[in-house]
């Protein structure tokens, strides 16, 4: 009898395989990042092609091959439906899956980075924080959740309203990260400091960030600054 492993987490990416299967990644709490085929779910009655997309969070029943996992079914309690109407957010949020795929490792503890993604994709959805604030949070806390955040730099003066946002995203639960908006001026420097630490820790073009930064310089009314 086969023995299934049932895993809690979101998928990060979905690729086509062959004529009808899909290869997802999926950030997963027990396991941390791994990868599974998903026999079918590109069929049109498949019960798996929504479920495969990225974004999607739930439960996934899997089976472990030889050399990979193999996903059988899965429950899904947030598909993240409101990316579809909102590209500029779809976008962000890809971005935010780019940067949770570049950090994360198979069989490490991976709980808090999904649900720094988790509360991220959410935050997206609030009309209440501009996206762009949502972005350098999610940056410098993933830096945080990393072991890698430097804190505030030290070679340039900031006002302390912008030091203390540092401060506080630094050492916030991870449920308290959207729960403030910033001056235009905080939000100035913040953009300043989250692009100094991309360049100092990552290094990586993103495309998705590439997209993102394309989308907006068409876009006057697009939230991100650059």
């Amino acid at each position: 009898m086969q023995d299934f492993v049932i895993v809690t987490g979101m998928i990060l990416q979905a690729l086509p395989m062959g004529e009808y299967d899909r290869r997802v990644l999926i950030l997963t709490k027990e396991r941390g990042k791994i990868s599974a085929f998903a026999k079918g779910a590109r069929r049109q009655n498949s019960k798996l092609m929504a479920r495969t997309n990225p974004f999607c969070f739930g439960t996934f029943k899997l089976y472990e091959g030889r050399n990979s996992y193999n996903l059988v079914d899965a429950e899904i309690s947030n598909y993240f439906d409101n990316f579809r109407e909102d590209f500029e957010g779809a976008m962000y949020g890809m971005y935010f899956l780019d940067v949770a795929d570049y950090y994360t490792r198979e069989n490490n503890d991976e709980k808090d980075m999904l649900k720094l993604i988790y509360q991220s994709l959410r935050a997206l959805s609030l009309p209440s924080i501009p996206n762009e604030l949502v972005r350098y949070i999610f940056e410098m806390k993933a830096l945080v959740v990393n072991g890698e955040f430097p804190g505030a730099p030290l070679d340039r003066p900031l006002l302390a309203d912008t030091r203390y946002t540092i401060e506080y995203v630094a050492a916030a639960g991870l449920d308290k990260l959207y729960t403030f908006v910033v001056s235009d001026e905080v939000m100035a420097e913040l953009s300043r400091c989250a692009e100094e630490y991309r360049r100092r820790f990552t290094g990586k073009k993103f495309k998705s960030l590439e997209i993102l930064e394309q989308l907006c310089t068409n876009s006057p009314n697009c939230g991100l600054k650059i």
